[in-house]
Parts: C-alpha cells; sequence; structure tokens
C-alpha cells in the first residue's frame, strides 16, 4: 500500500464509520516504533506505523486508522479527544475502534523474560524474593544478620 492509497482508505473509512469527511493529510512514518498511528494536533495530519500492516494485515491497520479517526473527529469539534475522556471512549464503542493496538510480534520476540530470584538466610531460614539480583557477599538477612545464599531462580 502506498500513500495515496493510505489517504483513500482513511478518508473512505471517515465517510462511512463518522459521517465525515476527513480534509487533512494521512501518512506512513517508518520512525514510529511503539504505536499503531497517531494523531497530530497541531497540523490534524495521522501517521500510521506501516509494520502494523505488513505484520498484522488490513483488519489491523483499519482498527487503529478508526481509532485516529476518532482522536481527529472528536478534537475538531471540541470534545474530549483524549484516551481518558468519556467522549472518546463512546465513540470508540460506537464505530468499533479498538483502545489499544496490539503488540507486533517482532516487539514480542524482544521482550525480557521476567524472572524472580530467591535469596535465603543460612541461619533463620528467612526468604527473600527479588526481581534483581543482589550481592550476597555484601547484603545480609534483615532479620538476623545472618549470610544471603542464592537458593533459586524462577523464570516466568
Amino acid at each position: 500500500m502506498e500513500q495515496r492509497e493510505l489517504q483513500f482508505l482513511v478518508e473512505k473509512i471517515s465517510v462511512e464509520f463518522f459521517g465525515r469527511p476527513f480534509k487533512h493529510t494521512a501518512v506512513f512514518n517508518p520512525r514510529l516504533r511503539s504505536t499503531g498511528g497517531r494523531y497530530l494536533l497541531g497540523t490534524h495530519n495521522i501517521e500510521i506505523n506501516k509494520k502494523y500492516l505488513e505484520q498484522l494485515g488490513e483488519t489491523e491497520l483499519i482498527g487503529i486508522i478508526k481509532h485516529e479517526l476518532c482522536h481527529y473527529h472528536l478534537h475538531l469539534e471540541g470534545k474530549g479527544y483524549q484516551h481518558k475522556d468519556q467522549d472518546f471512549k463512546l465513540l470508540l464503542k460506537r464505530v468499533g475502534a479498538p483502545r489499544f493496538c496490539n503488540q507486533l510480534p517482532e516487539r514480542k520476540a524482544k521482550r525480557k523474560v521476567a524472572r524472580i530470584l530467591l535469596y535465603q538466610c543460612t541461619d533463620c531460614q528467612q526468604t527473600y524474593q527479588r526481581k534483581r539480583s543482589i550481592n550476597t557477599s555484601r547484603y545480609v538477612c534483615g532479620k538476623c544478620r545472618g549470610r544471603l545464599k542464592k537458593i533459586k531462580e524462577i523464570e516466568l
């Protein structure tokens, strides 16, 4: 899909679902990383992340366009256009737009694996759960000041 096809699609969705024309510009922005699209308050333009079309398909792209058009039309009407506003939530529901876009498969793969480290005092057997590792030669048990040892690492 090219820029002019995107522009045509946005204009078509705007008239079909919102009953109002989209009079500004819709473009693919290759610099977008963590979002499917964005509505620019200053210029009223819409930017779309092309990776969502390539990796998740046209239905996801249409959902993102509907979402951004909700921001667009509400902002131009002077109503609440932010995610927290009731006007925005109601319009999303009315047109069937998602509140948040799905995560890209490539970003899911890069996500760090969560882990929990378990430490135990050698004297009083008190256990401690930590997300980050600790230096057992420097830190001691807070209950009895005994030595700590790492007993288990759990990956979630």
